[in-house]
């Protein structure tokens, strides 16, 4: 008899469940209907009534941006006309020259012409100048229209009119499009003699590829240890990261988990094939701009304790996207579901679903993070990136290096000297002598290299705030004497970050006698995470004493309050 209420009861539970979310579920497409009629109705009456023109496409695209941009940055509208630049995303492939083309202060320069493609292959040259493209004329372009004058089918031939600093009279150049693959590894060698190292800075497809024959070509050339360099990578095809992660971790171990609204689509993925390499040390390095499935990787390696994090903490994006097709050969890229790494946390930073009242976001605090332990019972937390095992930051860049950044006079200066140096030594060996750099400030000499140290803002303020008490002149004497001498230092920022500037300068420089590789390798000998990352690695002790319980991970937020509450 107790039986039988009992399974009435709960047959009363479920018809009484069923009917409140078939009530709900009516309402909520009440609710959608209604919403999308009268937004029907309005733009309706926009497009008969409005004073002006109204172009549909754009009125109706400029909605649809809005409303997905309260949800996340992430989720996109992709009309038709966007797709083949969605499809170079995420493939890392397109028909075209292979150069990367700028426009700047009305002049459509050609920043970075890629080793080995066409445009290389023709004779553009970095800091070239297009006139015309096809005999259009770039004076009024914009970025969008060159790509897509320079973008075509593999095998059709394009026409450029460029000038070029050191000669006289326009040339003419043609280029015969191919097919161009961005490659995911832009560069792998040797740091040391038995330490390796490699770039990965997307997740397109091949990227799993390109980096198992990077690994396996670095321990041919005699690599013990391996650098892994992330930073900056922003993310990309989830498959990659967990075919990456793979080539390090034992096969059958979890990778990462996606969970969502949609519970028929969330899945563990696993180390489906044999490793590469599951013992050599690695250092990955990663930056405030890594992302996503960099973080995937990144995490993967520290749950596992396969390898030890130098950088600074990831980004912090713990969310995943899918496309779903849309009439008219359209797309939405939507997000679809959190992702969780082997130790059970999700490192997504901020809160895209509970806004203030004035629509601003909120990231994770430091109070609401929940502790997670790694394989070997390293304490690691949720909510925030993924901190690394050893902190670096890079030295905060002068004020006047970043004017001359900014306003491209290393870019331009480099230009001028590959036009008057036919060579110059190795990457890794080429320096700029004292007397080169002079030449270097005597060219600056005239341009507008103006700036406002910290300093200087800082008595701006002052002067501004003594002005408002009443109190200027009183102190007038004094704040000029300290506005003169800020001024004299000033005028010698060319000569004190003179180390800073010069190190800049040589790796464009050798940009464009060695391309991207010869740029990266420019780098390596004052690079502070690259050295913090050797210096790890050749030191076996400190290195395993990073991986085990005790080490920076498990101290990294000590005394913030965090709660320990998963195993």
């Amino acid at each position: 008899m107790n039986v039988r209420k009992t399974t009435l009861g709960l047959a009363a539970g479920a018809a009484l469940l069923f009917s409140f979310k078939s009530a709900t579920d009516s309402e909520r497409y009440f609710e959608i209907a209604k919403n999308l009629d009268i937004f029907a109705t309005l733009f309706k009456e926009v497009n008969t009534y409005y004073v002006d023109d109204v172009a549909p496409s754009k009125v109706m695209k400029t909605g649809i941006d809005a409303m997905l941009k309260s949800l996340d940055p992430y989720t996109n509208y992709i009309p038709e006309d966007d797709i083949e630049d969605f499809r170079t995303m995420t493939t890392g492939q397109y028909g075209g020259i292979g150069a990367v083309v700028v426009k700047r202060s009305g002049k459509t320069i050609v920043q970075t012409a890629y080793e080995g493609f066409p445009a290389q292959k023709a004779g553009l040259l970095p800091g070239d100048e297009i006139l015309s493209i096809n005999g259009i004329s770039m004076d009024k372009k914009t970025n969008s229209d060159i790509s897509k004058l320079l973008k075509g089918q593999a095998n059709s031939t394009v026409k450029l009119m460029v000038t070029r600093y050191g000669q006289d009279a326009p040339v003419e150049i043609n280029i015969t499009r191919d097919k161009i693959q961005v490659d995911n590894v832009p560069y792998y060698g040797m740091l040391t003699s038995d330490i390796g190292y490699f770039q990965l800075s997307g997740f397109t497809v091949d990227a799993s590829r390109e980096v198992r024959t990077a690994v396996a070509k670095l321990k041919e050339q005699g690599a013990k240890k391996i650098v892994f360099d992330l930073r900056d990578n922003p993310g990309g095809l989830l498959n990659e990261a967990v075919n990456i992660s793979n080539l390090f971790v034992d096969k059958g171990l979890d990778i990462v988990s996606t969970k969502g609204k949609v519970t028929e689509w969330n899945k563990t993925y696993k180390a489906l094939d044999v490793p590469l390499d599951t013992q050599i040390p690695l250092a990955i390095i990663t930056s405030n701009r890594s992302a996503s499935a960099s973080e995937i990787v990144t995490g993967v390696m520290q749950d596992y304790d396969r390898a030890v994090v130098v950088g600074e903490r990831t980004f912090g994006k713990g969310l995943v996207q899918a496309t779903r097709p849309l009439s008219y050969n359209s797309q939405l890229k939507v997000t679809t579901a959190k992702y969780y790494i082997p130790s059970g946390r999700c490192i997504q930073e901020i809160d895209y679903t509970h806004r203030a009242d004035d629509g601003t976001l909120g990231k994770v605090p430091d109070s609401l993070r929940t502790a997670f332990k790694t394989h070997a019972g390293r304490v690691v937390y949720d909510g925030g990136g993924v901190a690394p095992d050893v902190d670096v930051k890079d030295p905060e860049v002068a004020a006047i290096t970043r004017v001359l950044i900014q306003k491209n006079y290393l870019f331009d200066y480099a230009t001028r000297y590959r036009a008057e140096h036919q060579s110059i030594p190795p990457s890794r060996e080429f320096q700029l002598s004292d007397a080169e750099y002079q030449k270097f400030v005597q060219w600056l000499q005239g341009k507008d290299i103006n700036y406002s140290t910290p300093a200087e803002k800082a008595l701006t303020s002052l002067i501004t705030q003594t002005k408002d008490e009443k109190h200027y002149d009183d102190v007038k004497a004094e704040l000029e004497g300290i506005r003169k001498k800020v001024t004299v230092n000033k005028a010698n920022d060319l000569t004190r970050f003179k180390p800073e500037i010069r190190e800049l300068l040589e790796q464009e420089i050798v940009s464009r006698y060695y391309f991207q590789r010869g740029g990266i390798e420019a780098t390596f000998d004052d690079d502070p995470n690259i050295l913090a990352a050797i210096q790890v690695l050749n030191d076996q002790p400190r290195y395993n004493s990073l991986l085990k319980p005790g080490g920076k991970s498990a101290s990294a937020m000590k005394g913030s309050g965090v709660p320990s509450n998963k195993q």
